[in-house]
């Protein structure tokens, strides 16, 4: 699933690529990748409108238009291509076009169908329609001491998945909750209560450098994801415990795997304590 760095990652490719340009009529071939309005009139509405700014909240897309915002959300495999007029290129899994006035175009391909967007005419409608269950920008918008602060009003929640629901704090996954849990010597097990203000002070800074160590590479790439340019991303060759399961961490003690909140988790049993 595209985390926050694949999303930054995408964001920061399309902002170059389409500011400025007007959108002419999407082709839908699925309509349920339309969760907002119908498809019908999801199609008339955002023909013609322009793009101001791309910006991101959690693993939401939110592509500022000059009246209203397109929001998007990848989920599990989605990809959101750019290519320039004369480039149509082939996909299976293709599920929506979404052209401009040049002739170029936003293609979206999905091979799992969870992906939606949504067009909203203002903030009332983003909040309502697409937010409303989405907590702080992890990586932009919550400061350490709030993240203290937090943790303790969740004391007895298990600290992977407190990290992992987006409505505490939005944009970790599961690759980036098991990177940072790993960095901070924390082991994915542990009640948020249990966790000292150090400890707390430590995961933060964790988050954030894994956070920016996966943009800086370009997010990560087993299977789907791919950048808007269509390129795949390389930080799966820095992942010290996530997918290695029976490997041998730094430290010299074999990687195990476990099922925590419901998702597999990877950790050194040895350094996460």
């Amino acid at each position: 699933m595209p985390e926050l760095p694949e999303v930054e990652v995408i964001r920061r490719d399309l902002e170059p690529l389409v500011g400025g340009k007007t959108f002419t009529r999407p082709l839908i071939h699925i309509p349920t990748t339309i969760a907002y309005p119908e498809p019908a009139l999801f199609a008339a509405s955002l023909s013609g409108r322009r793009i101001r700014s791309i910006c991101r909240r959690g693993k939401y897309l939110l592509v500022n238009l000059d009246h209203g915002t397109l929001a998007i959300h990848l989920r599990m495999t989605g990809n959101l291509v750019y290519r320039p007029e004369g480039q149509p290129g082939e996909d299976r899994f293709l599920r929506l076009v979404l052209p401009f006035t040049d002739g170029s175009a936003l293609y979206y391909s999905d091979m799992r169908r969870f992906g939606r967007l949504w067009l909203v005419e203002n903030e009332e409608e983003l909040n309502k329609f697409v937010l409303r269950r989405v907590g702080p920008d992890i990586y932009n918008d919550l400061k350490k001491e709030d993240f203290i602060c937090m943790l303790g009003q969740r004391s007895r929640a298990c600290i992977k998945g407190l990290l992992l629901d987006q409505g505490f704090a939005a944009g970790m996954g599961n690759i980036y909750t098991d990177e940072a849990l790993f960095l901070s010597g924390i082991d994915p097990r542990r009640r948020a209560g249990e966790i000292t203000k150090a400890e707390a002070e430590k995961l933060y800074d964790s988050i954030i450098k894994v956070l920016r160590m996966g943009i800086k590479f370009g997010g990560t790439t087993f299977r789907d994801y791919r950048n808007a340019r269509g390129a795949r991303g390389d930080f799966q060759a820095k992942l010290k415990v996530y997918g290695r399961r029976g490997e041998h961490c730094r430290c010299g003690a074999v990687i195990e795997k476990t099922t925590v909140a419901g998702r597999t988790t990877c950790y050194c049993p040895c350094c996460q304590k």
